[in-house]
């Protein structure tokens, strides 16, 4: 077989080559390290940057999208989520390129119509080459539709079984949930173990791949983990030697932390076993971390306060992509000094509401409920979200309900009509399917407010995030591609002086300038001169309201 498997072949091809693998294949996994270390924020063109290094390194795929990632793009970069797939697309031509989907709940955070999650699997499909699919109660109905336009439109399907630890999570539920799922898709898929939070020894995750990989012998398995306890390297070196074909990295110069582990150190690992990383191009995997060594430095800003490996994962059990925001959170509203507090009510809860997994909408479920707890008392300021959980509406839980004492307050809290928690129970328990929207409907709405034609791109984001995604169309149109700009220009501080020339090359590489002409205060606002080179025009802004330095 080929030394690395290019990018035009079929899906049957990939998978058919995959399966003949003597060795094991990396997948880069960007957009989880952006993330769990960095708060989402990796700009579009540190992507570009280190491109085509990447690209040359030889991954299997490159995951840059999907996630929490799409609602970033649009309220903290604003960049089109589509676009930066576009411009990734350009810049690595070689390396098929990855996203994460949530199920039905897509890249938002609640369950959505299923004519919309149709709608957005397609505009994503042109783009994205593999889709790694997941549901945070492992309920496969919920995955379906996902399924179902993934491989209508060719594309490799990555249907996802969530990983997790105690007495419920034997290797015979993980066999039978990996049954179900290909009862669906049929076998000419990659199962991936998502390891949401690390958890679990290296001999544990062994065992599950070899239990996976007897009861279905020809089945391609990948395993995502997340390096929060700083032992992921061990458990990735267990499954490749127990039979999986693929798992997700990340360079050694940015992150490693809470996101993925280092490519290299998996590598030279596995070298001692006789295990090849097929395709990796050691020198490209090199200069990748040296380019990206020198980027990370702009994001230090969005690291967590709390930095290094916490073994104590394995009892709160939060998602490796969640724990960046949690901290992030905590400091915005004044209980950062009671985190550890919080994670030991997040491990209680856990066992609590049904020892299922953490990752999203769940993960956020949880951390709710554990803040609240600790800061207004158990379950006594329970969540929508919880009581929607507790009642079914995003499928069964998949072990044991929570204790009678926990439904009272969860149910009858904030209750008008006065009835009993278990009434409500046998009356209103069960999965709530969103109806389908009046596409044409919801079309027409946003032409009118954008004042222009819509796309069937444009509608696949408003629906997932109306808000959002109309505050970004009507920023683009007035500001025009800020995300161009460099991102230590985009995340700079510091007030910039007259004369001061700012360089920097578009995605294309083209070489662009602003100078700064001159900044002055007017009252609260700052207005500021420049010259662009493309316009060749002098351009004055004015920042209304700004009550920061001039800048």
């Amino acid at each position: 077989m080929p030394d690395s498997l290019p990018r035009h072949l079929n899906t049957a091809d990939i998978l058919a080559s995959l399966r003949e693998a003597d060795g094991y294949f990396l997948c880069n996994n960007e957009r989880d390290v952006s993330q769990s270390d960095f708060k989402n924020r990796l700009m579009p063109m540190t992507t570009v940057r280190v491109a085509p290094a990447r690209d040359e390194a030889g991954f299997f795929s490159v995951e840059v999208s999907g996630g929490a990632s799409i609602h970033m793009d649009l309220i903290y970069k604003q960049v089109n989520p589509l676009e930066r797939l576009r411009i990734v697309r350009q810049a690595m031509p070689k390396t098929l390129l990855q996203c994460v989907c949530r199920g039905a709940s897509l890249f938002g955070y609640r369950h959505y119509p299923e004519n919309v999650i149709r709608l957005v699997v397609r505009e994503f499909a042109k783009l994205v080459d593999i889709w790694r699919v997941y549901d945070f109660l492992n309920h496969v109905p919920n995955m379906v539709p996902v399924f179902e336009e993934v491989q209508r439109a060719g594309r490799l399907l990555m249907p996802s079984v969530c990983f997790s630890t105690g007495k419920e999570h034997t290797d015979g539920y993980y066999v039978d949930k990996v049954g179900e799922i290909l009862e669906i898709t049929g076998p000419d898929v990659i199962v991936s173990i998502k390891n949401f939070a690390g958890l679990g020894t290296p001999k544990r995750l062994g065992q599950l791949v070899e239990a996976i990989l007897a009861a279905f012998p020809g089945i391609i398995l990948h395993y995502h983990g997340c390096n929060t306890d700083g032992n992921d390297i061990g458990r990735m070196t267990a499954v490749i030697l127990a039979g999986a074909k693929l798992c997700d990295v990340a360079d050694h110069g940015y992150g490693s932390v809470y996101g993925q582990a280092p490519a290299l150190t998996l590598i030279q690992n596995l070298r001692d076993y006789g295990k090849k990383a097929i395709g990796i191009k050691i020198q490209a995997l090199l200069k990748s971390s040296d380019i990206l060594r020198k980027e990370r430095k702009i994001y230090e800003p969005f690291e967590s306060p709390y930095r290094g490996h916490d073994p104590t994962v394995a009892h709160y059990k939060l998602t490796g992509g969640a724990v960046g925001t949690a901290y992030e959170q905590a400091d915005a509203f004044g209980f950062l000094d009671r985190m550890p507090e919080i994670f030991q009510e997040m491990g209680r809860v856990q066992v609590e509401l049904g020892n299922w997994w953490s990752v999203t909408p769940g993960s956020q479920i949880l951390w709710t409920t554990a803040v609240n707890n600790v800061l207004y008392g158990r379950y006594e300021r329970p969540s929508l979200d919880l009581q929607n959980l507790i009642l079914g509406r995003y499928g069964p839980l998949p072990f044991y309900d929570p204790a009678d004492w926990i439904c009272e307050k969860v149910l009858q809290y904030q209750r008008a009509d006065g009835k009993p928690w278990w009434q409500i129970l046998s009356q209103e328990r069960g999965l709530a399917k969103p109806p389908d929207v009046d596409l044409a409907a919801e079309r027409a709405r946003l032409a009118a407010k954008l004042e222009r034609q819509v796309t069937d791109a444009d509608l696949a984001l408003y629906l997932q995030f109306p808000f959002d995604a109309l505050s970004y169309f009507q920023f683009e149109a007035k500001y025009g591609k800020t995300w161009l700009l460099p991102p230590e220009i985009w995340f700079r501080k510091k007030p910039f002086q007259a004369g001061e020339r700012i360089s920097f090359a578009d995605e294309r590489g083209v070489p662009h300038s602003i100078e700064i002409i001159s900044t002055r205060r007017e009252g609260d606002s700052v207005f500021t001169s420049m010259v662009v080179d493309h316009h060749y025009q002098t351009l004055s802004c004015l920042a209304k309201g700004s009550k920061s330095t001039a800048g």
